[in-house]
């Protein structure tokens, strides 16, 4: 199993991303199989590449996908004109008469056999949109995933920083308090110093 990348996108890593993307909304696909698609071939995770689209490279292509939309609708259009040319063509076959024993018997015509795949097609493809529902849920729940860990990585390094800050403003008061009881002794060696609980020095009588 290969490990997926993390490293920055590159810009033709962004282009590869935008040019499969907008092919796959012109041929009527959905961008969860474009982000799979372009995960195998940059060994990136599919919900990396909806991150990487949605968050970058999307913005930059809004007259490409408006332009690929259109280019959907109009197969989609030219694909129903030929079915229902195909469809009258063989409406209109003729059909040979049948004997009058075989008009007695229960026959299925043509356009019964037509209603009943159109209804078993529609039911395919409710049972695919909703395939396709729960895997957009799914994506976008990675894509969450994957930009909370951003966000962790990025406070556990501030969280870091602070740290140090705070190590070293402690060693500075530190070697100042030494310096303070180093002063005093030498003026008022029954007078010292100590810090209280919150990081304070007071005067102590000796």
């Amino acid at each position: 199993m290969s490990i997926a990348r993390q490293d920055a996108w590159t810009q033709d890593e962004d282009l590869l991303l935008a040019e499969v993307v907008l092919r796959h909304i012109r041929e009527g696909s959905t961008q969860l199989k474009a982000f799979e698609e372009v995960g195998k071939q940059l060994t990136r995770t599919s919900a990396a590449c909806g991150f990487r689209w949605n968050s970058f490279v999307r913005k930059q292509y809004k007259s490409g996908i408006e332009l690929a939309k259109k280019q959907r609708k109009e197969q989609v259009v030219n694909d129903t004109e030929m079915e229902r040319e195909s469809v009258a063509v063989v409406e209109n076959n003729t059909i040979e008469p049948k004997a009058p024993q075989e008009e007695e018997k229960e026959s299925i015509t043509l356009q019964e056999v037509i209603l009943y795949l159109t209804k078993m097609d529609e039911f395919f493809q409710v049972d695919n949109k909703e395939k396709e529902r729960i895997s957009e849920q799914y994506l976008f729940i990675e894509q969450q995933n994957v930009r909370l860990q951003e966000e962790n990585a990025l406070l556990k390094e501030n969280l870091k920083a602070v740290e140090e800050d705070y190590r070293a403003l402690m060693q500075i008061m530190e070697r100042a308090r030494k310096l303070s009881v180093q002063e005093d002794e030498k003026t008022n060696p029954k007078v010292s110093f100590q810090m209280d609980k919150n990081g304070n020095l007071e005067r102590v009588n000796k």
